[in-house]
């Protein structure tokens, strides 16, 4: 099968499976950063076959979707082998999606290119204005305020307690999108975080500054 058609399947496939996903990890941030792999992908001489079917199937294995990250990693495998993708292109996709989540700050540093690129693109969908967008989504979708005073930022925390433990959605902006830009692997993802990181700060004052009603 030819890798154009691989991708076209795969788009359907995940299309539907995120179909009726609210948490902010649905259809449209997949194609989001499909695309911004595919740029920097070109920008940084990577295997674009590779990033895009990571980039496509990457919360297919989240555990916020899979129910647990062993059964998701099974789930694109088969779907990987119903395809007839070649055995050393799955596992170097399923080595980049086992690897690419934030975990709490606690994620395995990419060994490819490829790996690099597709975390990136993932990061830089976390960021800037469709990062603020999807927070608050999120937030929303798991029943957590906005923003309370008393619930402290967390500074350290494992994995189980960056998925379980109450916070709201401006604590997420200094637990892990505010991180995001020193994260970023390629010189290109560099270059469009400093924007995007920028807008968060913006946000952020504009945000306390209303918060406490000065403007």
């Amino acid at each position: 099968m030819m890798k154009e058609k691989m991708i076209v399947l795969t788009e359907a496939f995940v299309k539907d499976k995120l179909k009726d996903e609210s948490s902010g990890h649905d259809w449209y941030h997949i194609y989001r950063v499909k695309k911004l792999a595919l740029n920097i992908a070109e920008k940084e001489g990577a295997d674009s076959f590779v990033c895009v079917m990571a980039a496509l199937l990457h919360d297919i294995a989240d555990e916020k979707i899979a129910g647990t990250e062993e059964e998701g990693l099974r789930e694109v495998r088969n779907w990987l082998e119903s395809i007839f993708v070649e055995e050393p292109y799955i596992k170097h996709i399923l080595s980049i999606i086992s690897s690419m989540s934030f975990k709490g700050g606690s994620g395995a540093e990419m060994e490819s290119i490829e790996g690099k690129v597709v975390q990136d693109a993932d990061r830089l969908d976390a960021i800037g204005a469709i990062g603020i967008g999807r927070t608050f989504a999120y937030s929303g979708a798991k029943g957590q305020l906005m923003y309370d005073p008393e619930i402290p930022v967390r500074e350290t925390m494992t994995k189980e307690q960056y998925r379980n433990e109450k916070s709201t959605a401006i604590n997420h902006f200094y637990e892990k999108l505010l991180k995001l830009k020193h994260g970023m692997n390629t010189p290109y993802a560099k270059k469009l975080a400093n924007d995007r990181h920028a807008f968060l700060e913006n946000f952020l004052e504009q945000f306390f500054e209303e918060w406490e009603g000065r403007k």
